[in-house]
């Protein structure tokens, strides 16, 4: 009977390893660290900041594998989901400008000025609609 629970548990440890080194991969392939280093002239903490990701990334799992919960408050989950949806929107762009989907699309539409007031007004809404997801409790 523990033949199947120990065989299942390197089953399911053989695939989040998998699917984490495909997330790490993708963060690694379309340069997010790198191009947000350059942004803000941070060169030299470029290892600090992989560091940092891989980290996130390997407690992250473990703490959902072995549900551990930290008592943050809401103050710490504040900080927490403001640091979550900048990276999120931070992949998600750098996904975008790689694949050169903004360009194409502000090609298409004839815009010439304003492409940071689009990207902001595509922030908020997210944010916006995250808000109103867990406010009117859309998710029960």
């Amino acid at each position: 009977m523990w033949i199947k629970e120990v065989l299942l548990g390197i089953t399911g440890l053989g695939a989040g390893a998998l699917v984490s080194a495909g997330v790490f991969a993708l963060i690694s392939v379309i340069g997010l660290i790198p191009r947000l280093a350059g942004k803000t002239h941070t060169g030299s903490f470029v290892k600090s900041y992989e560091m940092a990701v891989l980290l996130g990334g390997i407690l992250g799992n473990a703490m959902n594998i072995f549900r551990i919960s930290i008592p943050l408050g809401v103050f710490g989950i504040t900080v927490f989901g403001i640091f979550a949806g900048i990276f999120v929107g931070c992949l998600a762009t750098s996904l975008a400008e790689s694949l050169g989907a903004t360009a194409i699309f502000a090609r298409r539409v004839r815009l010439h000025k304003g492409m940071g007031v689009m990207i902001l007004c595509v922030a908020m809404g997210k944010m916006l609609a995250s808000l109103m997801f867990f406010y009117l409790r859309w998710y029960s």
